[in-house]
């Protein structure tokens, strides 16, 4: 299984998104901008996810996206599978007649077990989780977002 790059990009959205959960609409260019997320590609990306009803899309001059649901109800396996499609590690999980050997082959038992942990850990990880680690790995501090240039993540000054 590897995360595709549209994938990423909507992990870097959605995140950038629950970093500023409460703030309201933001802004598609501000998020391409400080997430290195090409602006149309994030464009198409954003369509996916709003189609998840993961995001909503505001049109128009103050447009932008918001996150739906509270970032403590969206993990990581809603968001990669969202864009991604399930994960499932090997076709013969996916398609269960694909594999004639199925009933015998004991590497299918590991690809299930393997399949099952993966979703497990992603599926346990919210958007809020994300946002508490990478606020203790950046020192408390989005120095990278324009709109909160000096705050801490909670909303006060340094």
């Amino acid at each position: 299984m590897r995360l595709t790059r549209s994938g990423d990009y909507g992990v870097r959205c959605l995140l950038y998104l629950a970093l500023h959960a409460g703030r309201g609409v933001v802004g598609r260019k501000e998020i391409a901008e400080v997430m290195n997320i090409p602006a149309q590609y994030l464009g198409k990306v954003a369509q996916t996810l709003a189609r998840s009803g993961l995001i909503s899309i505001r049109q128009g001059a103050r447009g932008g996206y918001e996150l739906s649901r509270a970032p403590e109800e969206i993990s990581l396996l809603q968001v990669v599978e969202a864009v991604d499609g399930e994960i499932y590690l090997n076709d013969c999980l996916h398609q269960l007649d694909v594999c004639e050997r199925r009933p015998v082959c004991a590497v299918h038992r590991v690809w299930g077990r393997a399949r099952k942990q993966l979703r497990d850990m992603l599926g346990g990880i919210s958007l809020a989780a994300l946002v508490e680690e990478e606020s203790r790995t950046a020192g408390k501090v989005c120095g990278e977002c324009p709109a909160t240039r000096g705050q801490t993540l909670e909303g006060k000054g340094e």
